[in-house]
């Protein structure tokens, strides 16, 4: 049974009773704080009404961005995903799933595809110490199947529409198929996956507005001024703000680098044009070379790690590319070696960010 005191919400759940208090209020996400308990409780749902465990019961996990890919670190310049300009709802408040299994999972010990090893479940931030065997991810860290569900569950939670490691300092993205592999996904479960990667994903591209706060999708991709209906019909005027800046639009348009407000710069451009040389290991004769490129295909940032040959495949858009002249690999090793300087030498800094145009 439900019960309000005041600010604060009780439920009684068998021989206990746990109770919190509302702090504050947001049309996006409630933030609840637990005023009483003795031990951790985690329900996937009660009586058909979603549960959000208090955030001060779970540990602060590691932040997913910027991304750090095989051999390569990225952040994401913008959504591939085209939508229509048009004002979409905000996100329900209470989550749609629980961010824990009911059932624990176990790897079968005979699958000649999985790689065990005697390590310490390097997903499980809970503690909730799975007893299934640990199997190594394609980043190197070892899961077991119910707490790589948790954590995929848990980017899903926060609006991701890919899976990344949550280890501090990896943040490598996997692939679909291998989190189906290794978290064993059942049917249901990959229909929830599916549906809530796709909803996030068209989320993906909203930004607020500055003046109502209403998500607004951009539909121009080269301009970076965004027009909000909501704020236009307020105002009696039109009004248009940024999407790089967040604030009300200055100066002359379409501008794809910056708006006329101080302080507006694209971040993944400054990052293209500050960062370090590469220091190839095995690639020779290469020098001056910026160790972090946009993908020439869908403007993914990607960061060498100076090891093994100069070419690299985008892990988002799967298109392989020379990390030295920006060729598409099967241009380049027409005339040089992929271990060899290009013929048409190293690429100069990039100064804008490709627009992948998906087919």
């Amino acid at each position: 049974m439900w019960s309000n005191r005041g600010s604060a919400d009780e439920r009684r759940v068998g021989s206990r009773t746990w109770r919190w208090s509302t702090v504050s209020e947001s049309p996006w996400t409630p933030e609840l704080t637990l005023s009483s308990a003795s031990d951790e409780m985690r329900l996937n749902s009660l009586d058909g009404l979603p549960y959000i465990p208090p955030p001060r019961q779970l540990p602060r996990l590691p932040r997913t961005r910027p991304r750090t890919l095989l051999r390569s670190q990225t952040t994401w310049p913008h959504d591939p995903f085209v939508l229509p300009s048009v004002i979409l709802p905000p996100p329900p408040a209470l989550r749609s799933f629980s961010l824990t299994s009911s059932q624990e999972k176990l790897y079968d010990s005979h699958d000649p595809t999985l790689r065990f090893v005697d390590r310490e479940d390097e997903l499980d931030f809970l503690y909730e110490g799975f007893t299934s065997r640990r199997a190594l991810m394609s980043c190197g860290h070892a899961v077991t199947p119910t707490s790589l569900t948790n954590w995929c569950l848990k980017l899903l939670d926060d609006g991701e529409s890919r899976f990344v490691c949550g280890q501090t300092g990896c943040n490598v993205e996997w692939s679909y198929e291998e989190v189906c592999k290794m978290a064993l996904l059942t049917p249901e479960e990959k229909k929830h996956f599916e549906k809530a990667m796709s909803s996030n994903a068209a989320r993906a591209n909203t930004r607020p507005c500055p003046g109502c706060e209403s998500p607004v999708v951009r539909t121009d991709l080269f301009n970076l001024r965004v027009h909000c209906s909501v704020c236009s019909v307020n105002r009696s005027g039109s009004y248009d703000f940024c999407w790089q800046c967040l604030r009300e639009w200055k100066g002359p348009d379409p501008r794809s680098d910056r708006c006329d407000n101080d302080g507006c710069c694209n971040q993944s451009v400054k990052t293209l044009l500050t960062c370090p040389y590469a220091e190839f290991q095995s690639v020779e004769g290469v020098s001056r070379c910026p160790s972090i490129r946009a993908c020439p295909t869908c403007g993914i940032l990607l960061q060498h790690d100076n090891t093994e040959c100069k070419n690299v495949v985008c892990p988002r858009c799967k298109v392989e590319f020379c990390f030295v002249c920006l060729k598409l690999t099967d241009n380049c090793v027409i005339t040089s070696d992929e271990f060899e300087p290009c013929y048409r030498r190293v690429a100069p800094r990039q100064t804008s960010i490709p627009v992948w145009w998906k087919s």
